[in-house]
């Protein structure tokens, strides 16, 4: 099994990346098939590549494959779209049990200035009619990300805003860079007077796509946040850190 690169789906959500479609009552489910390598990256000297889909059950698979713009919206949500941008075979995908396929996928121009980003989706079609009463047919679906690189790539990211009310801290992190970063994590910290530590909240991230940008926030107990003078934040990304810091008067803690 190939277990660097390759993600089992079963019963578990990854944040954008795994969905599942509910088609019946509430029951159980089973099923689990793989995909190697879990992304692809493109450039003007590598355009295609493949995809591996193995079928980790000893029941029949049959899986749909199509592609997706993806971008991001004001708030940093991921939207998809349409797009004849990738080319890929086949479209649809018939597995015995314990069997492997691939899928050959490719982009048809390259990126320029900036980086370009789809999602090349591979999603279950369930069966049908098997089974008692109580069984539900669930749809898993897992969106291989695309990245296009540019001629040029300038990673960048900035925390554009960093302000505090009522005890809340709310931060606005922005890329400002023409390629993706992930965020691995924000750490908010809350220092007194003397410098001395007292409060700290690890948020969890997510791909943040070039022009993007999202809001994050922690909330602080209001009995701490009386004795704290100082917030500091570091974004850590898979390419980078940018850390953030703000003057906090009592004020700020007022409900």
């Amino acid at each position: 099994m190939k277990t660097k690169h390759k993600i089992l789906l079963t019963l578990f959500l990854f944040a954008g990346l795994i969905s599942f479609s509910f088609l019946l009552p509430p029951a159980a489910y089973s099923g689990a098939w793989g995909v190697t390598p879990i992304r692809l990256d493109f450039s003007r000297d590598s355009r295609s590549a493949v995809i591996t889909v193995s079928n980790d059950e000893d029941r029949k698979l049959q899986v749909q494959i199509y592609a997706s713009d993806w971008t991001q919206d004001s708030e940093g949500k991921d939207v998809y779209s349409d797009t004849g941008d990738i080319v890929f075979f086949p479209k649809i995908m018939v597995f015995e049990k314990k069997e492997e396929k691939i899928i050959r996928a490719g982009i048809k121009i390259p990126a320029v200035a900036k980086e370009k980003t789809y999602r090349l989706f591979i999603e279950e079609i369930p069966e049908h009619g098997k089974g008692a009463g109580s069984t539900v047919a669930i749809a898993i679906k897992f969106g291989v990300p695309i990245f296009v690189k540019p001629l040029k790539e300038e990673p960048k990211g900035e925390i554009a805003r960093l302000v505090m009310s009522k005890g809340n801290v709310e931060m606005l992190v922005k890329n400002s860079g023409n390629v993706h970063f992930r965020i691995e994590s924000i750490i908010v910290k809350g220092k007194d007077l003397k410098g001395e530590e007292k409060f700290s909240k690890e948020l969890p991230g997510w791909y943040l796509l070039s022009g993007a940008s999202r809001s994050y926030s922690a909330a602080i107990p209001q009995d701490i946040c009386s004795g704290i003078a100082k917030i500091a934040v570091e974004v850590k990304t898979d390419k980078f850190a940018v850390n953030g810091n703000l003057d906090v008067d009592k004020t700020m803690c007022l409900p």
